[in-house]
């Protein structure tokens, strides 16, 4: 049998509550009774029990990790990420798969059941109202991958999508391609909405041809090499900037079937330099997204509204950067001066 509370106690030879105080962070305990309590623990193999510990304290340690898009690889490096630096400071993640869900208070008492101790929304997917739902059941937010804004209703870390874009357009434009078009993820999702918008404004303060806009169903490989398709079908472009590294792969793979070569033919451009973007049949050029630094902040900022930092919701931007690879043509010379 797993050894209790109680035999530490009775080894140590102290009080029980005395245990108790010794293994609770902050609590009244002389370091002799301390020493004496950790000696017997370490004895007898006892660990003191997460769930006692929230009942007395009235905090689970629990964070709710939430996104809906599980099917692209980029969130396996997400959540690895994030419970391996929630671990690494003595709390748990609790998953929750927030595809096909439409209600936001029902989400919110889901949370809410868990008794969690705060939330961190991992999409830009989900409709605005979802995190705004879940801070008025009162439970603490952090948004990553939230959209940029200057009075953001809760706590918001990301990217700026709209200077994304253009930097996007300001790559393919230094590379000398005239016929661009943009194919986005999920119209509704607010990143590819911003990264459109981007990508238009810098190519028309630039007097180019206005780009042609196609979407894909999902953030999906299947996604971009359906909607592929569609592209070509209304003219061939010079070049494509997509808005997910693996909407791009797709993309590419179906662009081939149809007998055109990268980047002789076509120039692909991604988004978020995903593992996958650096694998030999893509070796895909892209736009690389700080997850790493996201996450980091997200998790200490998350942890200090739990531990009782008070800060008005405020927005955390890091840059993104081009990450070259084989799928778009060097820079053009006299397109870099014209730039």
């Amino acid at each position: 049998m797993n050894p209790t509370l109680k035999d530490v106690a009775e080894l140590a030879g102290v009080s029980t509550s005395a245990v108790s105080r010794a293994f609770t962070k902050g609590a009244s305990v002389s370091a002799k009774t301390r020493a004496k309590v950790e000696e017997a623990a370490q004895s007898l193999g006892y660990a003191p029990s997460l769930i006692a510990r929230s009942l007395a304290t009235s905090r689970t340690k629990l964070i709710g990790l939430v996104a809906n898009n599980f099917q692209n690889p980029v969130f396996l490096d997400v959540f690895d990420l994030y419970t391996r630096a929630l671990q690494a400071r003595g709390y748990r993640p609790l998953l929750v798969n927030l595809t096909d869900i439409t209600d936001p208070s029902e989400s919110a008492r889901l949370l809410r059941q868990y008794s969690v101790d705060g939330v961190i929304v991992a999409t830009s997917t989900l409709p605005p109202a979802f995190p705004i739902t879940f801070q008025d059941a009162g439970l603490r937010i952090v948004h990553a991958f939230g959209r940029a804004s200057r009075r953001p209703p809760v706590h918001v870390v990301g990217i700026d999508n709209v200077a994304a874009g253009r930097l996007a357009a300001k790559t393919l434009l230094g590379r000398g391609y005239r016929r661009l078009a943009f194919l986005g993820g999920p119209q509704a999702a607010t990143s590819t909405q911003d990264r459109a918008a981007g990508f238009l404004k810098e190519i028309a303060e630039a007097g180019r041809a206005a780009p042609r806009l196609s979407y894909a169903r999902a953030y999906s490989y299947d996604a971009g090499r359906e909607a592929i398709g569609v592209l070509l079908d209304a003219g061939k472009p010079d070049a494509i900037f997509c808005g997910d590294d693996l909407i791009g792969m797709g993309a590419m793979d179906g662009a081939r079937a149809a007998g055109l070569r990268v980047p002789e033919d076509l120039g692909f451009l991604g988004f978020n330099d995903m593992a996958m973007s650096r694998w030999a049949p893509y070796n895909l050029t892209t736009i690389r997204q700080p997850i790493d630094d996201i996450i980091r902040r997200s998790v200490d900022l998350m942890l200090e509204l739990v531990e009782g930092a008070q800060s008005k919701p405020s927005t955390t931007i890091f840059p993104c950067t081009v990450i070259e690879r084989a799928t778009l043509r060097p820079v053009s010379t006299r397109a870099a001066r014209a730039q």
